[in-house]
């Protein structure tokens, strides 16, 4: 049997702080996700999944990235990397190599293609952060804010299961 709720009420849960400030920060991070997509898939062609793959496979740099190492960093199933990055190779903008060190195991790598591209949307990307995001805090919070959200990130990463 569960636990017996601390809330009185059902206002009570809703307006319980910490469900606040959860719900605030997805808000906020649903509303920048749009915002930012958006406008880098009208700038650049580049939907913000395929952006994303782009900055996972550039840093690991020229040794390339495993499907399965793109699954865990954008937390979805190895199924779901694997249409991304076939969505990805689509484009010529990233390709597919086998392993040196085990022939089994594909690489995924950028292409000049997605280089040149990366370097466009990321360009764009960071000036609508900076419009959106880093405008929006209060002066002089940005090293704080940005320590926060390591530590969330990192909190959350360690307790992820391993994607499948």
């Amino acid at each position: 049997m569960a636990d017996p709720s601390p809330f009185a009420t059902p206002v009570d849960a809703a307006y319980d702080s910490r469900i606040l400030l959860f719900g605030r920060l997805m808000g906020a991070a649903n509303g920048l996700e749009y915002l930012l997509a958006r406008d880098l898939e009208e700038s650049t062609g580049l939907t913000h999944p395929i952006f994303e793959l782009l900055l996972i496979v550039a840093r690991r740099g020229d040794e390339g990235v495993s499907v399965k190492d793109i699954a865990q960093a954008k937390v979805v199933t190895s199924g779901g990397a694997t249409r991304l990055v076939s969505r990805g190779v689509a484009q010529g903008l990233v390709t597919l190599r086998p392993s040196e060190a085990d022939g089994r195991v594909k690489l995924v790598r950028l292409s000049e293609h997605g280089s040149e591209k990366l370097l466009e949307a990321s360009a764009i990307h960071a000036r609508n952060i900076e419009r959106y995001l880093i405008a929006a805090l209060p002066s002089g919070s940005e090293p704080s804010f940005a320590a926060s959200v390591r530590a969330l990130s990192k909190s959350a990463s360690s307790a992820l299961p391993a994607m499948p």
